[in-house]
């Protein structure tokens, strides 16, 4: 019977299924693992001050030393509210300043030519495609009908390329043709 319990204490899994199996002496055999707990998860305890936990004994003291009198603390206050008020003020002012040229330009637009105007300004489902649209993609295959599929109507297309100075290191593409889209 000794021999069976001996037998099966040795076959149990030396590491323990629940946390509240764990011993003081397994915990105890690495000092770092402590430290780390210690550190990560320090007792409340308001004798003394933790560095990650959210109670400070001295922050009042540190604060009155920094900051004399409650009139110094409140006007500093003020101030830092009153300078981002002005950066506030600023942003929308410079917001405003945009949409009025945006406004003025599509007026200049509209008085230009009023089929361009309502062109630019025509709300557009980018998941609606045309009659044309569907026959081209019925006859591309490849690279061509994912370079159409991917494309979102409105936006700079990605096939063109950045003018430069200089031409690219491999040269001319001379079999290249862009893909004429049907609009």
């Amino acid at each position: 019977m000794a021999s069976l319990r001996l037998a099966w204490q040795a076959s149990k899994p030396t590491t323990p299924l629940r946390v509240a199996q764990t011993s003081e002496a397994a915990t105890m055999a690495d000092p770092r693992v402590d430290i780390i707990r210690r550190t990560l998860y320090p007792a409340n305890v308001r004798s003394r001050e933790s560095p990650t936990g959210t109670w400070r004994s001295n922050v009042g003291r540190r604060l009155q030393r920094a900051i004399p009198s409650v009139q110094a603390h409140e006007t500093i206050e003020r101030a830092w509210l009153l300078h981002q008020r002005h950066i506030r003020r600023g942003r929308q002012a410079e917001l405003e300043r945009k949409f009025k040229c945006m406004k003025e330009a599509m007026d200049y637009l509209y008085e230009l030519d009023p089929k361009l105007h309502a062109e630019a300004n025509r709300v557009e489902d980018p998941r609606v495609r045309t009659p044309q649209e569907v026959q081209l993609l019925k006859t591309l295959k490849g690279q061509e009908k994912k370079a159409i599929e991917s494309r979102i109507r409105g936006l700079f297309p990605r096939e063109l390329r950045i003018p430069t100075e200089t031409p690219s290191r491999d040269g001319w593409r001379h079999e290249w043709d862009p893909l004429i889209a049907p609009l």
